[in-house]
């Protein structure tokens, strides 16, 4: 169970009102059914409406409900994974083609809140890439070298232009993506699912798809009151995914995240803070984040789990960092906590499955959710209203399995709590 103190999601708080769409129910013959009402299944529904395609999309829970309301927010190009090991790993070509639909992700999804007015407190400024040490500012220098190759117009800034634009003289440098911005990524993605309803799209919540069949060259999904019936399906649930619902044996590591978020700040402590807005990460190997919401509370994160007894390691950790990177903030309250889950394969690369006759699965994000999760959610729909793959970022696969992931979901964890425990006591910067 999840401490009070440690549910309490800032995304959810700060939303727009919540969409209460009803529960799916009697029977729909469509085009298209979606499974799964995050950032890869509204864009999907909101991308196929706009084509013409009739489209039932069933959230099992609200939408935005799993990853995508309790996301960092960063808007990133690309993957977590160097693009030179994204070729490595899938082949020149096809890596090739999958870093470029990712390198363009957040055009795409800042072009969507402009055309749909979506309020969702987007703000384009770039984000940092922070390097914690010496190995990280390396690590900084090969990623730069990589998207120079590829055109990319990244800048890597110095120590003290690092200070100047963090406030923090922690870092010894940074990989700065004037491409990338952040955002309220609840508010985004219930923009997606109002303006795909608007489209003429039918989105349904409180409605978990129960089964999943194949009879007479159509797809029947049941809910508990309702089945929908369609050519084409698309399951689009990534860390919050029923397994057993296509029969398929573990698929990625469940990996966890959470934020803490301060009061807000004031005015005159704004000025010294990210007086840019950009968003930001670590190059350590237990990540962290920090960034600002709309209304200037700082929020700070990393790899963890708020929901086992040494959840308050965490917050330790937390309240340790931000005094480490900001000590005249040391005093702020945390007002707001909360965790979700990250779906993360082997390679860290996403999985795009086609489990049956036009019918297919995206997972794997491995922590980049709103760009890859839009573009693929994007894509999969081009590809079925046009019959043309070539629109996909990445070819399908038939399927895909992972061993010992429940093994490593539980090194990761551990791994975390080890790491937050040790900054927190002050016996190691690991983490920092």
């Amino acid at each position: 169970m999840i401490a009070p103190k440690y549910n309490n999601n800032l995304w959810t708080n700060t939303a727009a009102a919540p969409l209460a769409l009803d529960a799916f129910t009697g029977e729909l013959n469509v085009d298209l059914i979606i499974i799964g009402g995050g950032f890869t299944g509204c864009a999907a529904a909101l991308e196929a409406a706009q084509r013409g395609l009739s489209v039932v999309l069933l959230e099992a829970q609200s939408i935005g409900y799993g990853g995508s309301g309790r996301n960092v927010g960063l808007v990133n190009a690309g993957l977590w994974t160097p693009p030179d090991d994204v070729e490595s790993t899938l082949g020149q070509a096809a890596g090739q083609k999958l870093n470029a639909a990712l390198a363009s992700a957040p055009d795409l999804v800042f072009s969507l809140i402009e055309k749909h007015q979506i309020n969702c407190d987007a703000v384009r400024n770039g984000t940092l890439h922070c390097a914690h040490s010496s190995p990280g500012l390396k690590d900084l220098h090969s990623r730069f070298t990589q998207q120079k190759k590829r055109n990319a117009p990244v800048e890597l800034i110095s120590r003290d232009a690092t200070c100047q634009r963090t406030g923090s003289d922690t870092f010894e440098g940074a990989l700065f993506d004037p491409r990338a911005g952040t955002i309220q990524p609840l508010s985004y993605c219930q923009g997606l699912a109002q303006a795909a309803i608007t489209k003429g799209a039918k989105l349904f919540e409180n409605s978990p798809a129960l089964s999943i069949e194949r009879q007479l060259e159509q797809w029947q999904v049941k809910t508990q009151n309702g089945m929908a019936t369609a050519p084409n399906l698309i399951v689009a649930t990534n860390a919050y995914s029923n397994d057993q619902l296509l029969g398929q044996q573990a698929r990625f590591t469940l990996v966890h995240y959470f934020q803490f978020a301060t009061e807000p700040l004031t005015d005159k402590e704004r000025e010294t803070v990210l007086p840019n807005l950009e968003g930001c990460w670590d190059t350590a190997l237990v990540m962290s984040s920090f960034r600002y919401d709309r209304d200037g509370r700082l929020l700070v994160g990393s790899v963890g789990s708020l929901d086992h007894a040494a959840s308050t390691t965490h917050e330790f950790w937390a309240q340790k960092k931000l005094a480490a990177i900001y000590p005249q903030l040391a005093h702020k309250k945390l007002d707001h906590a909360w965790h979700g889950r990250i779906a993360m394969t082997h390679d860290h690369l996403p999985k795009l499955v086609e489990f049956g006759p036009n019918a297919y699965s995206v997972f794997g994000y491995s922590g980049r959710g709103i760009g890859p999760g839009t573009v693929f959610g994007t894509s999969l729909a081009q590809m079925i209203a046009t019959g043309d793959e070539t629109h996909l970022p990445m070819p399908p696969i038939s399927e895909y399995s992972e061993q010992f992931t429940k093994m490593a979901g539980l090194y990761y964890e551990t791994g975390s709590v080890l790491t937050h425990a040790s900054f927190a006591a002050g016996r190691s910067l690991i983490g920092r």
